[in-house]
Formats: structure tokens, C-alpha cells, sequence
């Protein structure tokens, strides 16, 4: 009977190792990504910007960040596209770095998805 509970015990030791270990790994990792939209006359691209990068916008919404364009004329900023995860999921993955140059007929907008958002992976500059 004294081996039930040591077999017992050790499992459960293992079961909240395991739970621990995927409870506590997206506190340790990169910033969450906001994504927008960004609209001219002409195209339009979804843009991602960390939560670092979006503390700097006023506001730290859409209207900031065409505020912040507009202020500054241009910025470089990460375009996000779906791609197929190695398991066949859909999700958004940052795809090349961007210049963004302010114009007059230029929008940003939030852009909601329920997709998988990855995080900028910096070492791609």
C-alpha cells in the first residue's frame, strides 16, 4: 500500500512540473505584438509593433501612431502576413521590415485577428 501513494505522489510531482513549465512560459517570453492596419489610396499592410515600441506612441493607439508618422515623416516598422505553422495552423508572422512614409491619404487602424500572433524575431533585421 506505502507504494500507491509514492507512485501517486511522484506523478503528481511530474504533472505540475509539466503544468508549471507551460503555465509560466509566456511570462517569460517577448513582448506581446499589437497589429494594425495601415491603409493609403493605394495598398494597405498589417503592422505589428511590440509593446515597447507601442509605449512610445501617444496614446499608444491607431491615432498615435499616425500622429507619430506625420511628426516624424517615416518609420520602420515590421509587416505581418499568415503564413502555415509547421503544424498546418494559420497565424500571423512577421514577414520583413518596413519603411512606412507619411502621406496624406494614410490610415492606421487596429486589426483584431484570431489568429496566433508571433513575436518579432529581431535577430531577422
Amino acid at each position: 500500500m506505502s507504494r500507491i501513494p509514492g507512485k501517486l505522489l511522484s506523478g503528481l510531482g511530474l504533472a505540475s512540473v509539466i503544468m508549471g513549465s507551460t503555465l509560466s512560459g509566456p511570462a517569460f517570453a517577448a513582448d506581446k505584438i499589437s497589429l494594425f492596419k495601415v491603409i493609403t489610396s493605394k495598398d494597405e499592410i498589417v503592422i505589428g509593433l511590440t509593446d515597447a515600441d507601442l509605449a512610445q506612441v501617444d496614446g499608444q493607439n491607431a491615432g498615435g501612431i499616425a500622429k507619430m508618422l506625420v511628426a516624424k515623416g517615416s518609420m520602420s516598422v515590421w509587416q505581418y502576413a499568415v503564413h502555415k505553422s509547421a503544424s498546418g495552423d494559420l497565424e500571423q508572422a512577421p514577414l520583413h521590415k518596413v519603411g512606412l512614409i507619411a502621406s496624406d491619404s494614410l490610415r492606421v487602424e487596429p486589426y483584431p485577428t484570431p489568429l496566433k500572433v508571433l513575436p518579432i524575431d529581431e535577430s531577422k533585421k
